[in-house]
């Protein structure tokens, strides 16, 4: 009788899956929207597009965001260990080690400034303090409490990104799309932080909800959001856009006020439906209103 050899404890494809969702790779969805619209006004704006930059551009995206959040799963697993929300993440409950987290973290950062490279040398000479910025968010939490509002300004550099891969050059008109999604950002990840009041406030961890409150946070947060409702109509008018694109402003505007009530100060069981659910579409509904104006309203 043959000796049996033992299977491996995980296959390679619950290993990704691991990797996949210690990144939360579903909340790229957020973000990418974005940078896509940001190649349709480029392409609208009379600039070639190419299908080998797009595809960079794309690999640049997801290799930027598995670092950062790779990197931030490392910085933060001290935390994550102690808090209730989190003990179930990949390394504090042992799925993945730091090693191999680490080892995550170099392999997406190569691919990045790789991908970067690849669209032109000025975007991988930008890649690099790119890449110390997003890197950088995973401290804020430490000593400041506009710890939201870097996330929106390091997540934000994104359409900026995919913009320059494609045209080669910076246009201030895109600065718009980029504010756009700072304040969408921000703004739900002060709700979403809302969550670990408590834990913050036990481990001296700074958050606009542990520094100032439930109440108020969720004000700053509604403010913020209004300002992002303020952006996208101002999109408008900067990419002269039609009625496609309008349509969307309104459903944007409608799932943000909805966003808002659903969420109270003495009641944040809808966090995480208002968190993954109505902002990723909202991103999706800003790239289809973006596109669809663009394909149909156009000559």
């Amino acid at each position: 009788m043959g000796t049996r050899i033992p299977l491996p404890k995980e296959s390679m494809m619950s290993k990704i899956l691991s990797f996949g969702r210690m990144i939360k790779f579903s909340h790229t969805i957020f973000a990418l929207p974005f940078a896509l619209s940001a190649v349709i006004l480029a392409v609208h704006q009379k600039y070639e597009l190419n299908a080998w930059d797009l595809l960079w551009v794309i690999l640049a995206m997801v290799g930027a965001r598995s670092a950062a959040m790779g990197f931030n799963r490392i910085v933060d697993a001290q935390f994550d260990a102690k808090n209730p929300r989190t003990t179930q993440r990949a390394i504090p409950s042992g799925e993945i080690s730091i090693r191999q987290s680490i080892v995550f973290v170099i392999c997406f950062s190569a691919l990045f400034l790789l991908a970067s490279a690849s669209l032109s040398i000025d975007c991988f000479y930008l890649a690099i303090p790119v890449l110390f910025l997003l890197f950088l968010y995973s401290y804020t939490k430490r000593f400041t409490s506009l710890c939201h509002i870097y996330l929106g300004f390091a997540i934000s550099l994104s359409p900026m990104a995919a913009w320059i891969g494609i045209t080669k050059t910076f246009d201030w008109q895109i600065i718009m799309v980029s504010i756009a999604l700072l304040t969408h950002i921000a703004g739900f990840d002060i709700l979403y932080a809302c969550q670990d009041y408590d834990f913050d406030q036990k481990e001296g961890l700074f958050s606009i909800p542990s520094q100032y409150g439930i109440e108020k946070a969720l004000q700053i947060s509604a403010f913020l959001h209004v300002l992002c409702f303020f952006c996208f109509v101002t999109i408008s008018f900067v990419f002269h856009m039609n009625i496609i694109y309008w349509v969307a402003v309104m459903i944007i505007g409608l799932a943000l006020v909805i966003e808002h009530m659903i969420i109270k100060p003495d009641n944040l069981s809808q966090i995480p439906i208002a968190f993954f659910h109505i902002n990723s579409g909202i991103s999706l509904v800003f790239l289809m209103g973006i596109l669809g104006d663009v394909l149909l309203c156009r000559p």
